[in-house]
């Protein structure tokens, strides 16, 4: 029997479940598990604040315990709901945040963070603060753009570059996550500009998920 992850992009712009998608294409291989990717139709079209994490909550648990997926991967950075959908729900469920700040981990050194506007910083910072792992972190700093507006690549392309610059150069980072769903597309051609390890979180969570259905 062929198992399933489910990647679930808890607002409602599918062209960011698109994105999602298209970064996961490596990752599905003869014989492997089937990827699927869908969009939270009650989520907020971006996940900008407290609030927007809050409302998605209990949709996010519920779309899981209707599915037959055998795990699930909740593709925004602050995964939202992570801790109740592992209550209630029966299957492994992989957060994007949490499993890209471990697979950082395993790159060496300290990791940066490119966050999508100031206000999700603070949020960020909790949450590594939550997992132990502020000694690793060598800063979070945000393009200054909403969910929507990286999809600009005119707008959105020269402040990752000039941020991912900042975290390398001037915060001793070895290695840099994408704190948003929608920087996917943005990863390989980032990762040449940089020169060092630009990790996808969405990617990091779905290779742990897989790992768990295939040994399970």
């Amino acid at each position: 029997m062929t198992e399933t992850i489910l990647v679930i992009n808890p607002n409602s712009t599918s062209a960011v479940t698109a994105g999602i998608d298209q970064a996961l294409q490596p990752l599905r291989m003869s014989g492997g598990p089937v990827i699927e990717c869908a969009t939270l139709e009650q989520g907020p079209p971006a996940i900008e604040t407290q609030e927007h994490t809050r409302l998605v909550v209990n949709p996010l648990c519920e779309r899981m315990n209707n599915e037959t997926a055998d795990a699930f991967v909740i593709a925004c950075y602050s995964d939202p709901g992570l801790s109740e959908a592992r209550v209630r729900c029966q299957k492994p469920v992989f957060g994007m945040a949490e499993s890209g700040m471990l697979t950082a981990l395993t790159r060496g050194g300290k990791f940066g963070v490119i966050s999508i506007l100031p206000a999700a910083v603070d949020r960020h910072v909790r949450y590594v603060e939550s997992l132990g792992l502020t000694s690793r972190l060598a800063a979070d700093l945000p393009v200054g753009l909403g969910v929507l507006e990286l999809s600009d690549d005119a707008i959105a392309w020269p402040r990752l570059v000039r941020v991912g610059q900042t975290l390398r150069d001037d915060h001793s980072a070895a290695s840099i996550l994408l704190g948003c769903a929608g920087m996917a597309p943005y990863r390989g051609r980032l990762e040449q500009e940089l020169g060092i390890a630009v990790i996808d979180p969405t990617i990091a969570a779905v290779t742990m998920a897989i790992g768990a259905v295939r040994v399970n």
